[in-house]
């Protein structure tokens, strides 16, 4: 078993070695914003230019069939067809794993002690991104609580001290280069979460809190989508995320927290 684990892992590396050298870059795909963008890249080349050899070399074989006359002689080399089969193998053996591998790492693997945490929360038919503040810790949210109109999307507990410096927005801004664990969940019913220039996607299911984490890399503003038709208004459901340097979050981050610091005055003096 080790030695059958350690040969799938020689080949996983070596695959990607390989992939990195041969696979251009996607122009038809968004321009990639994130650190591991490049992994993905790489898997959708290889997958669709294996699709597309296949389907060429099953079409021609077919008209090789129909226009030749049959021969006893004539069947398709043994050693070539057999290998053939095992190069295809192999290439989606090695995609699987790479594959496998990125998905635990976005998800299952926790992200550093580092990272930024920001929770998103999908509601037909809006997203919505809370940052804890300044105490690093997000306050209690109670669903009797909410009331979008009222200025309280998301249900914070005012009793709740840790909700006080609670930074919530409608657009998503992060820092270069900072790794960022998102917290998804939503109000209502199953959303998409889907960042196509971060080749990121997750769904935020009603009553539980799925995490990914992810660094974006590249300055820019890319387009949220919602990836589930959730309604009536399902296309209407985007937002935008913001990659800035980190100078600039945290002067943007400032002055969010002072526009809700004069809110509460404000409703504290009425």
């Amino acid at each position: 078993m080790l030695a059958a684990s350690s040969l799938l892992e020689i080949a996983r590396v070596a695959g990607t070695n390989i992939a990195a050298k041969v696979s251009p870059n996607v122009k038809w795909m968004p321009a990639d914003g994130a650190l591991h963008g490049q992994i993905v890249d790489r898997l959708m080349f290889w997958n669709l230019a294996a699709l597309c050899a296949i389907a060429l070399v099953g079409h021609l074989w077919l008209v090789f069939a129909v226009l030749r006359r049959r021969k006893a002689s004539g069947n398709f080399p043994t050693a070539v067809r057999w290998g053939l089969i095992a190069a295809f193998c192999a290439m989606y053996a090695w995609m699987a794993l790479t594959a496998q591998r990125q998905w635990a790492a976005n998800r299952y693997t926790g992200p550093s002690l580092t990272a930024m945490h920001v929770e998103v929360v999908g509601e037909q038919f809006q997203w919505y991104f809370r940052y804890p503040g300044a105490d690093a810790t997000f306050g209690v949210t109670r669903s009797q609580l909410v009331d979008a109109a009222a200025g309280n999307p998301l249900g914070l507990d005012p009793r709740d001290p840790h909700s006080a410096d609670d930074v919530v927005t409608s657009v998503l801004v992060l820092p270069a280069g900072q790794e960022v664990d998102l917290q998804l969940r939503s109000l209502d019913v199953i959303h998409g979460f889907f960042i196509p220039g971060m080749r990121l996607k997750q769904n935020t299911v009603p009553g539980q809190v799925l995490h990914i984490h992810f660094t974006p890399a590249v300055a820019g503003t890319y387009p949220i989508l919602c990836s589930q038709v959730c309604g009536m208004g399902h296309a209407r459901m985007q937002a935008r995320l913001e990659v800035v340097s980190p100078a600039d979050f945290a002067a943007w981050m400032e002055a969010r927290v002072n526009q809700r610091e004069r809110a509460r005055t404000g409703e504290t003096a009425k």
